[in-house]
């Protein structure tokens, strides 16, 4: 573990989340454009996307059915568990109790970069068509936390969401809303756009554009790690506020979710680079298309639960110790 653990601290991409979390700490004036940050993630999920779907036109379909079916289920365990560990604590309402939840059911498609780097670096690449994988996983947990916290919110809350003759109108709404966040929004877009594109163009038209879109991948990634790590030192701030028991959370669900992944994967017939891949999927949190979807559909939630403990803390244990955790795990389970 140790040596594994080694080689994950040495690589360019926990290093370079470092760099901008030290950065930020005192105060340099180091800043990446917005507009720079955007085009860097507009690449990365584009250029997995596509990449995704030209192996996806390569895979026998009886050799992704189990893994679907595999992630599909750990789309629906993930929130039910993340969901019943914070109300049987008494410490939230409802409605956060389900946004949290809703954020450690989808996934981190930069987790996922970080996992299937590491996974090569160790000698052990994955299948490929996890990108398939990561599509599958990216909403149905989202869904169903919110419905958790549509079915269990107290009356009083109810009512800021619907009331009267509107009741059910307004309510409706808010799932509509919440599902064209989704399913409308730039990272599930451009990972099913360019998955579909990849499939449809095959090989010999994916050739062309191949320089571009796997040369320059980890440099862009490189950057893109730097910007979160400044992302995440800013909301460092923000770890009192959780309290000790979410931060617990935090790092301990995250490392159940990553276990429960990785033995689902193993079951499915993945590889050991294609079972820690998925077992850090299932154990990383969204932070980019849970915050929306559920602002539209459990507005009373308090954002700053979700996402300081996703981005601040589950984030960068994921990459730094999680994804590691998960390939030793993955190995000692294929033994």
């Amino acid at each position: 573990m140790n040596e594994v653990l080694r080689a994950n601290l040495l690589s360019p991409f926990p290093l370079s989340f470092a760099l901008g979390a030290f950065a930020r700490s005192i105060r340099s004036d180091l800043r990446i454009p917005k507009e720079a940050y955007q085009i860097l993630s507009v690449y990365l999920l584009l250029a997995l996307g596509l990449k995704g779907g030209v192996e996806l036109g390569h895979a026998r379909l009886g050799d992704i059915v189990a893994p679907a079916g595999a992630t599909l289920l750990l789309g629906i365990l993930t929130p039910l568990f993340a969901w019943a560990v914070l109300r049987l604590s008494r410490r939230f309402p409802p409605a956060d109790c389900a946004a949290i939840a809703a954020h450690y059911g989808s996934v981190s498609a930069v987790t996922f970069f970080a996992a299937q780097q590491f996974v090569g670096l160790m000698g052990a690449p994955a299948e490929p068509f996890m990108t398939t994988l990561l599509t599958l996983l990216e909403s149905p947990g989202i869904h169903v936390a919110l419905a958790i916290g549509v079915l269990t919110r107290r009356p009083a809350d109810a009512a800021l969401g619907s009331g009267g003759p509107e009741k059910g109108r307004t309510g409706q709404a808010n799932w509509k809303s919440a599902l064209h966040e989704i399913l409308a929004g730039r990272t599930l877009m451009l990972l099913v756009g360019g998955l579909l594109v990849g499939l449809v163009i095959g090989q010999a038209g994916y050739e062309p554009i191949r320089p571009f879109f796997e040369g320059g991948f980890k440099g862009a990634l490189v950057i893109f790690l730097l910007e979160m790590g400044m992302v995440a030192a800013d909301r460092a701030g923000d770890l009192r506020s959780v309290g000790l028991f979410l931060g617990i959370f935090a790092i301990a669900v995250p490392l159940v979710h990553g276990g429960l992944g990785v033995l689902l994967g193993h079951a499915a017939g993945l590889s050991v680079g294609g079972c820690t891949i998925l077992g850090a999927m299932a154990a990383s949190a969204s932070y980019i298309a849970a915050p929306p979807a559920t602002r539209a559909t459990l507005p009373e939630a308090n954002p700053s639960l979700s996402l300081t403990a996703s981005l601040g803390i589950t984030f960068p244990f994921n990459l730094v110790v999680g994804i590691p955790a998960y390939f030793q795990f993955a190995q000692w389970v294929a033994r």
